[in-house]
């Protein structure tokens, strides 16, 4: 019944999870944070850059999946800080395009491995 979406073309796992999860036409990814899966470390600069490679690696997950973007019907962005929301805000409409996902925006204590930003989805066939 479950079916684990997994690719090298996005981070791996740092803990227990998998990357995404598909249970008939829905693909649960996890949160992602802004590592590039290259290097397996933090991109350079500062939240708009983590934002956009934390997107990257959404996209990549999807693709693993044979979906893009478009099929995102809900997002969840987890900020260390809420006053970067706007910067984050003009990557991520960068990404999606109209009729955007669903979303909720959180600011968060810390994130993991002191991310800025991470981003997790649901996406439907």
């Amino acid at each position: 019944m479950k079916k684990v979406i997994s690719t090298s073309e996005a981070p791996a796992a740092i803990g227990p999870y998998s990357q995404a999860i598909q249970v008939g036409n829905l693909v649960y990814a996890s949160g992602q944070i802004p590592i590039d899966p290259a290097t397996g470390s933090f991109v350079e600069g500062g939240v708009k850059e983590q934002a956009r490679q934390s997107l990257i690696n959404v996209k990549a997950i999807l693709e693993e999946a044979g979906l893009t973007l478009d099929n995102v019907v809900k997002t969840t962005v987890f900020l260390a800080d809420m006053n970067d929301f706007s910067d984050v805000n003009a990557v991520y409409a960068e990404f999606f395009a109209e009729p955007y996902p669903a979303r909720s925006a959180v600011a968060v204590k810390t994130l993991p491995k002191g991310a800025l930003v991470e981003i997790e989805v649901i996406a439907a066939q």
